[in-house]
């Protein structure tokens, strides 16, 4: 059976509104499209890291609530469980703030074992971050070998944007090592100052992966293939929080490539038309998430889409 494999950090999430705590949830980018993938009863594998203590004992038991499998999650003594502040502005929209203690010694575990149809997905600054570069490598190059579909979503925030110039090299490297690449208009403002989709896609995306999926907010979402390029409005509904939004977007586009059978082998033959019923599943997702203060889609919605 085909496997989601993740790699990217585990946090605890605390919610501002109004700028008052509102409540807390386990969070991180790959960390959300893992659950909402878990809740689907897709096998999902993930790789990353938690703190020997409170909070990382109770993010590895979420975790496995959700039927992710934690093999390959390292916990270290020497730190402390990261911390994400989400402050929620007058729009709903999160404006973070990260607060962590890793040790000099990170992700001394064994890489879950990769298929050929299998998917790897990594991001955010965890797959550009220099303490944990080389490793991430190690994996993406191990699950290229293995005929895997890589899938990248920058995720580079506000907070990082500072960086983008001495990061480039390893973002350019992510964008070649990807098969899909999902990004943001934040990601494209934050890494290259430019948000019109057609530039960002021929300017810097295309050369190194035709296939890009560009999520701009309340303007939908844009598909560039090899054969085309293709709209998408989003979905109506009550916007109460768009913290995971884009993480169960990637959720949807994952499961959509299990339910229609996409590997390696016929990614790049897709058409617009093609990719239409798998970023449907994205934008759903997407859309059920932002209904609520949770990162991932809940259990009544997955159960809405489990065989």
């Amino acid at each position: 059976m085909r496997k989601i494999i993740g790699i990217g950090e585990s946090l605890l999430d605390i919610i501002f509104k109004n700028g008052q705590p509102s409540h807390s949830v386990p969070g991180g980018s790959t960390f959300n499209t893992m659950v909402s993938l878990g809740r689907l009863r897709q096998p999902v594998y993930f790789v990353s890291e938690v703190g020997d203590d409170h909070i990382g004992k109770s993010l590895l038991d979420f975790m496995k609530a959700n039927h992710i499998d934690t093999t390959s999650v390292d916990t270290f003594a020497d730190g402390k469980s990261a911390i994400s502040l989400a402050f929620l502005d007058d729009e709903n929209d999160a404006h973070y703030a990260f607060y962590t203690q890793y040790p000099e010694d990170r992700l001394s575990i064994i890489w879950p074992r990769i298929d050929e149809g299998d998917i790897v997905i990594f991001g955010s600054y965890f797959a550009v971050n220099p303490a944990l570069r080389q490793r991430v490598c190690e994996l993406i190059e191990y699950a290229k070998e293995r005929k895997a579909i890589i899938y990248y979503d920058p995720n580079f925030r506000d907070s990082h944007a500072h960086e983008a110039m001495k990061l480039m090299p390893s973002i350019l490297e992510n964008l070649e090592y990807a098969d899909i690449v999902r990004g943001s208009t934040d990601d494209m403002r934050n890494l290259f100052r430019q948000t019109e989709a057609e530039k960002v896609y021929l300017d810097h995306i295309q050369f190194y992966c035709p296939n890009f999926i560009y999520t701009r907010g309340k303007e939908g979402a844009e598909l560039f293939c090899g054969s085309g390029h293709c709209h998408f409005d989003n979905l109506p509904g009550e916007i109460i929080s768009t913290i995971g939004a884009g993480d169960s977007f990637n959720a949807g586009i994952l499961f959509g490539l299990l339910k229609h059978g996409i590997t390696l082998g016929n990614l790049y033959t897709l058409t617009p038309d093609d990719w239409k019923p798998i970023v449907r599943y994205g934008l759903e997702f997407a859309a059920a998430v932002c209904g609520s203060y949770d990162n991932y889609i809940s259990e009544e919605t997955a159960d809405r889409y489990r065989p």
